[in-house]
């Protein structure tokens, strides 16, 4: 029914990000077929954008395998990718249909990489983390394992000027309140206090300070560039850093449902997004550094668009391309199947990348 070279399947499009890929699509000659649980917030959206739609309950294996046998891609929007991923993809292998997503949790990528066998039996690509988790910083940590192919430490950091946060992202760290911070170490991925580290860095925009985060690259800079200790950061306040490295006084607490239902309510009551105004004032800025056993070390920076606006459009470039036949089979992280250069496609990237 909905077979078309320029369709693919968007499941979570009454989402913020959901929403801003829906209306994105048009710009890369794409009509997604809008998919969610919720026909009252999925059919006045396709009326606007005038795209198909399609009503599904990821609960529901038979309605998402007849709705996947109609597509060739996925574009997964819909987290926390903890509760929904596994779903989806189990559905994308037994119909054949290429899975793409914008979560950004470490486990959930460790999870998907557990199908790549049976990906690649099946000739499908099963990328995560096509938003801004990761497409920068994987572009990035490729472009310094290419300049520095021997090194050993690989440094990641991020940091917005601008902008604000969705109802789905602060619901996707509530989840993960009180659960602490990781890094990779000798090649295996380890558990630590967040904000263990914290430094100053020069992101060429301006200086700022960052702390230590668990941030997806921590699985997918691994995959991609081999480097077998990694450690990601996040721009912060000096005082909130202070704070934050007192959290594991707190995190029992902050594990109680009761607490995170509390600040759930309150995420509910507050705008869906940055306002299209604030997004078009934010920029991103991505930082990373490399160094190799006799001490040789590299460092980089480049500015980009906010996260939100960066996702629509990084994972409509990356639909496009699965759609005209450009993938690898198996699980891939952005920079491994299309190259360091990938981020440089996305409007607004300013780099020498």
């Amino acid at each position: 029914m909905f077979m078309q070279s320029d369709s693919f399947l968007l499941y979570g499009a009454n989402g913020y990000t959901g929403v801003l890929i829906a209306k994105y699509a048009a710009q890369y000659g794409c009509r997604p077929i809008l998919a969610g649980r919720r026909e009252d917030v999925i059919k006045p959206l396709a009326d606007e954008l005038k795209l198909p739609y399609a009503i599904i309950d990821l609960e529901d294996a038979a309605q998402l395998k007849a709705a996947l046998q109609q597509v060739n891609v996925v574009v997964h929007a819909a987290g926390p990718f903890a509760h929904t991923a596994k779903q989806m993809i189990e559905a994308c292998l037994q119909t054949g249909t290429h899975y793409l997503d914008i979560n950004g949790d470490i486990s959930v990528f460790e999870m998907i990489k557990s199908f790549d066998a049976t990906a690649k039996e099946k000739n499908i690509m099963l990328m995560p983390g096509v938003g801004f988790d990761v497409v920068p910083t994987d572009c990035m940590a490729l472009h310094l394992r290419n300049k520095l192919p021997d090194a050993t430490h690989l440094k990641l950091a991020f940091a917005s000027i601008g902008g604000g946060v969705s109802h789905g992202t602060a619901m996707t760290i509530v989840s993960r309140l009180g659960e602490g911070g990781a890094s990779r170490q000798h090649g295996k991925i380890v558990s630590e206090p967040l904000g263990k580290k914290g430094m100053w860095v020069d992101f060429g925009e301006k200086k700022l300070f960052v702390m230590s985060i668990p941030w997806g690259d921590i699985s997918t800079a691994y995959f991609t560039t081999g480097i077998p200790n990694i450690e990601t950061y996040t721009g912060v306040k000096p005082v909130v850093y202070k704070i934050m490295k007192m959290q594991g006084l707190f995190n029992r607490l902050l594990r109680m449902e009761l607490v995170k239902n509390i600040i759930r309510k309150k995420i509910k009551n507050r705008p869906a997004g940055p306002s299209d105004e604030m997004r078009s004032k934010a920029i991103a800025m991505v930082w990373g550094e490399a160094h190799d056993a006799q001490g040789v070390t590299l460092a980089d920076h480049f500015t980009c668009a906010d996260g939100y606006t960066l996702t629509a459009h990084s994972s409509l470039i990356i639909a496009k391309k699965v759609l005209e036949g450009n993938f690898k089979p198996g699980y891939q992280t952005p920079a491994a199947c299309y190259g360091e250069k990938l981020v440089k496609e996305i409007p607004g990237t300013a780099s020498n990348l």
